[in-house]
Order: structure tokens, then C-alpha cells, then sequence
């Protein structure tokens, strides 16, 4: 089965593009833009492109090609700097995703996964209500937003041809090589700093690279798959004092997390202008994949602690 990877350079590209060229009976095609990948297994084979717009010609790419794997976007950033964000976000999530997916339709794609975000669902949960698949929409920035519309513009595609879409919504994810904020909570805890993270009780669903690789390759071949919206986490919610206590135990270093009050947390980073910040750090976002394990008889095959381990050991070796 040929397969074509879109976003292969990026943290979660990079794991499956490993695991499909580790499948014997996949072929693996990797969609890049510039430069060559580092370290990229023999067994891809490699298609420069335009990057992601509605002009990009895909039709190299795409010859001969049964399954698209579509991981290129936009991705949501910090402060951004585009004077209308949303547009920005549209012309390259919404307009250069379906674009890709009308060429992969009429050349006879068999079957387009997208890799799409929880930001869909919104940004944050009550304690113990999750988010689920098959709810309503309710994206909260204008990246969420570009995610629900490309969404919806694959749904009528699939609608009116025979290519079958599959939608995954991960929440953040985490594994070897992390970056942003995850990463700054890793030489945190290596360089011993107390952190006023303490008294946290909220739940955040986090889900592993490996995890996800793994879901992202069953849902290329499982029938099941067809047409659905997956959810996708580890299945542990965790609190961020007991992410930080279990991160630090990866690191082989102690936790000096003081027990400050999250309100206190919450009403001082709204007064230094940290609100999406705090959210994540004192609110709780959870999500429900008991479709994605019944549906698809899908278990998350690595535990969160073999997860932090390995990001751990990672960043030891090659970010300290």
C-alpha cells in the first residue's frame, strides 16, 4: 500500500514517518518542502511540493498513492503576529487541505486521515466532563476554527466521491524531542527550581507520541475507521502537580513543587497578561476515547510513564 505523508518534518510526522517505513507492506511517501529530510529511512521515497496552498500541485505526490496522511498546517502559535489570524489560518489549513483533498479524490485515493486538533472541540472542559468525538463543535481561536471548517469541507468531499475521510483530534502531545512548554517544565524540574504547581486539581488528557503514531496507523487499514471522528489520549488524565511529580521521577530528579493555591496562580498570570497560560496550567481539558477503543479495538500500547521516560531520556541525552 502506498502511502503519502504530509507535515513529515514535524515532531509528529517524524514518528510516522518512521513507522511506515518500518511496515513491510507499506510505501512510504514523504511530501517535503526545501530541504531534505534529516535521518529519513531508505525505504521513503521523497517529493518536493510547493508547500500547503490551494495553487500546490499535488499530482507527483499523490501517483499512485492509496491512503493520504495529512499532517501539514498551520500550527497554532503564541502571540501571533498576522494581522488577520484567521485568514492566515484558513488560506493553508481549510483552502490548502481541501484542495489536497479533491486532487487525492480524483486520482483515486482510497482513503485521506487528517490530522485535525481538540482545539475543534474548545479549549478547556468542567472537571470530569469530557469532550467527546461526535459533539458539537466549539473552537475558541481562530486555529481551532481553520481545523472545524477543514473538517467539514473533507465531510462533503467524502459525501459526493468514494474516498473515505478519517478525522483525528489529538490532545497535546508529548514523547522525545517535545518542545514549548513541555520541554520548559523538563529543565525546570532537571535544574531543581521550586515551582508554585503544588495544589493543582485539575485533569488534562495528554496523549503520547507513540501512542498517537500508533492510533494514526491503524487508522489507515481498520474498516471500522471509515468516515469517523477519533479522540485520542493515553486513557490517564492527569493533574499538573501529578505531571510534574511523575515527570521529575522520569528525570531521576526530586519535585519542589510548592503548594500555592491555583486562584492565586490564576488571578496572577490574568494580571501579567498569561491567561492562555494559566489555562493550561490550573484548567482541565479531558477528553473520552471510549469510541476510539471500541470502534476500532484501539489500546493505547505505552503507559504514561514509559512515555515520560522516553521523552526524559531524550532530553537528557540531546536537549539538556
Amino acid at each position: 500500500m502506498r502511502v503519502l505523508l504530509t507535515g513529515a518534518t514535524g515532531f509528529v510526522g517524524r514518528a510516522v514517518l518512521g513507522r511506515l517505513a518500518a511496515s513491510d507492506d507499506l510505501e512510504p511517501v514523504a511530501a517535503i518542502r526545501g530541504h531534505a529530510l534529516p535521518d529519513c529511512p531508505s525505504r521513503v521515497v521523497t517529493v518536493r511540493t510547493a508547500g500547503l496552498s490551494a495553487a500546490t500541485d499535488w499530482s507527483q505526490a499523490l501517483d499512485q498513492v492509496e491512503v493520504v496522511i495529512h499532517g501539514a498546517a498551520r500550527v497554532h502559535v503564541m502571540n501571533d503576529t498576522e494581522s488577520d489570524p484567521l485568514e492566515a489560518f484558513r488560506k493553508v489549513n481549510v483552502e490548502g487541505t481541501l484542495s489536497l483533498a479533491r486532487q487525492a479524490a480524483s486520482l483515486g485515493v482510497r482513503r485521506f486521515v487528517f490530522i485535525s486538533s481538540i482545539k475543534v472541540n474548545g479549549e478547556g472542559t468542567p472537571l470530569n466532563q469530557p469532550y467527546f468525538a461526535d459533539a458539537t463543535p466549539a473552537p475558541g481561536d481562530p486555529y481551532g476554527i481553520s481545523k472545524m471548517e477543514a473538517e467539514q469541507g473533507l465531510r462533503e468531499i467524502a459525501s459526493t466521491c468514494a474516498m473515505e475521510v478519517v478525522i483525528i483530534r489529538p490532545v497535546l502531545v508529548y514523547g522525545p524531542g517535545v518542545r514549548a512548554n513541555f520541554l520548559n517544565m523538563m529543565r525546570w524540574l532537571d535544574k531543581g527550581i521550586p515551582l508554585p504547581f503544588g495544589a493543582i486539581h485539575n485533569r488534562r488528557s495528554l496523549v503520547a507520541l507513540e501512542n498517537l503514531a500508533d492510533l494514526i496507523l491503524t487508522c489507515i487499514r481498520h474498516p471500522a475507521a471509515a468516515n469517523q471522528t477519533f479522540l485520542v489520549s493515553d486513557g490517564e488524565d492527569l493533574s499538573t502537580t501529578q505531571l510534574l511529580t511523575r515527570m521529575a521521577k522520569a528525570l531521576g530528579k526530586p519535585a519542589r513543587l510548592l503548594p500555592v493555591p491555583s486562584v492565586l496562580l490564576e488571578r496572577g498570570a490574568q494580571m501579567l497578561g498569561k491567561k492562555a497560560l494559566s489555562q493550561r496550567l490550573c484548567g482541565s481539558l479531558q477528553v473520552d476515547i471510549s469510541k476510539t477503543r471500541e470502534l476500532l479495538g484501539w489500546i493505547p500500547p505505552v503507559s504514561v510513564d514509559e512515555a515520560l521516560v522516553s521523552a526524559a531520556n531524550y532530553y537528557k541525552e540531546r536537549q539538556r
